[in-house]
This record gives C-alpha cells, structure tokens and sequence, in this order.
C-alpha cells in the first residue's frame, strides 16, 4: 500500500513537472514571437511587406481599419500573424495565434 502511494506521488510531482516545463517554454515561444513582430507596430505597411511578402488574406475590421493575416503551418499547427493598419497605412496592432 504504501509502494503504491509512493508511486502515485512520484508520478504526480513528474507529471506536474513536465506541465511546467511545457509552459515555460511556449512562453519564451510566445515572448520572442512579440518582439520579432512587435516591432512592426507604428511602422509602415511598405516595412512589413518588404520583410514579410503579400498577406495571406486582408480584410477590413469592425473599426474599418485593414487588417493583414500571415499564415504558416508549422508541424501540422497553423500559424496565424495578424496585423492591423489605420488609414494612414501604419501598423498599430498585432497579434499571433498558434506559432511555435
């Protein structure tokens, strides 16, 4: 009986270690993918499409502003980068979903 709860424990603290590992690592993911492309917001459009190429899709937003999607499949997950531009053609937001 107590083999068994040792086990139990054992597993349990592995499991919750992996868990954490798994979450540091999606949020340095995620934190570099902000900085790479953050850096695009209060540039150009021209900028983003000299680094980037022609968007996937465009479409106008509830605010009637542009918004530009960049997708890319990356083992199997889609990776979508949208960035929305005001009507003076800068980009004041951006927001990814899915990159690893």
């Amino acid at each position: 009986m107590k083999l068994r709860l040792l086990l139990v424990v054992i597993s349990s603290l592995l499991i919750l270690s992996s868990c954490e590992t798994i979450k540091k690592k999606s949020d340095s993911v995620a934190k570099e993918e902000n900085d790479k492309f953050g850096k695009f917001v209060g540039e150009h459009i021209e900028e983003l499409k000299i680094e980037l190429g022609s968007s996937t899709e465009d479409y106008l937003n509830e605010k009637g502003n542009k918004v530009f999607v960049y997708k890319s499949k990356k083992y199997g997950i889609t990776c979508e980068r949208k960035f929305e531009i005001d009507e003076k053609q800068i980009i004041i937001g951006f927001s990814s979903s899915g990159c690893i």
